[in-house]
């Protein structure tokens, strides 16, 4: 150091009468005459430290955030791509599949047209297959069954707790269902009979009975054919009606 510098430092630390750091130096006195240098850094504040500790911690803190995206980007983009392999295999499989059937199915396709294939000149035979359709094989014991239900339970309807009259109710329709299962002549007169009278078959004997009386006596009548005619065509497959218009019909005309 000069002399001068030396000078100039002891001036400045005679006015403080202490200590005096410049430029981040610290200068001791010894024997009043020699000087020591010390290179010393200043404390640092308490506030100062708090906010570079904090500083610090937040870098690590997203240093570690930064980092466990990362991993999870690259996790999820692996765990996609194992799921589309494996989506995309079976579906590339039933593709190939249903290449391959179609391919088959054109080629019997071809196979069929060429062997159908025929001269324009030659004939050509249709031959119409007439559908058969087979009726349903129907047990007449089930059938019994279940409209004996039907019959009790019609019977209870009309008759209430008046059991008696349940049962005779009951015991008729049984015997008229019977009697009906058991006809086989003139089915169109039955089928009319049970469908204008349902599962009342007492009535349906007793529509049948009577439709089929009055059809067989007018099938017999030869007289006056052309007031039998008009009475067909006015009250049709109703031979009771037909055989009451014809009767008045003629005993009008008779009286004239």
């Amino acid at each position: 150091m000069t002399e001068e510098y030396l000078t100039e430092i002891r001036r400045e630390i005679n006015i403080n009468k202490t200590k005096k750091y410049i430029s981040s130096r610290q200068l001791v006195i010894i024997d009043n005459k020699t000087f020591m240098e010390i290179t010393k850094t200043p404390k640092e504040s308490f506030g100062r430290k708090v906010k570079r500790l904090t500083c610090l911690a937040f870098m690590i803190f997203g240093g570690v955030i930064i980092l466990v995206i990362i991993i999870a980007v690259s996790t999820g983009d692996s765990w996609s791509t194992k799921n589309n392999t494996v989506i995309q295999q079976p579906a590339t499989k039933n593709f190939q599949a249903a290449t391959e059937s179609k391919s088959v199915t054109s080629v019997h396709i071809i196979k069929k047209t060429e062997t159908n294939t025929a001269p324009a000149s030659a004939k050509t035979e249709i031959k119409t297959i007439p559908m058969t359709t087979q009726a349903p094989t129907l047990t007449p014991q089930t059938d019994r069954v279940s409209m004996l239900v039907i019959l009790k339970a019609n019977a209870s309807t009309k008759w209430g707790a008046n059991y008696q009259m349940v049962k005779y109710e009951y015991d008729n329709q049984v015997e008229s269902y019977d009697w009906v299962v058991a006809q086989t002549k003139y089915p169109n007169i039955m089928i009319e009979a049970k469908q204008k009278w349902g599962n009342n078959y007492q009535m349906v004997q007793y529509e049948y009975n009577n439709q089929v009386e009055a059809y067989e006596w007018i099938v017999i009548q030869t007289a006056h054919p052309e007031i039998m005619a008009k009475a067909k065509v006015k009250w049709g497959t109703n031979y009771q009606m037909v055989k009451y218009e014809y009767d008045n019909q003629v005993e009008a005309y008779k009286s004239l």
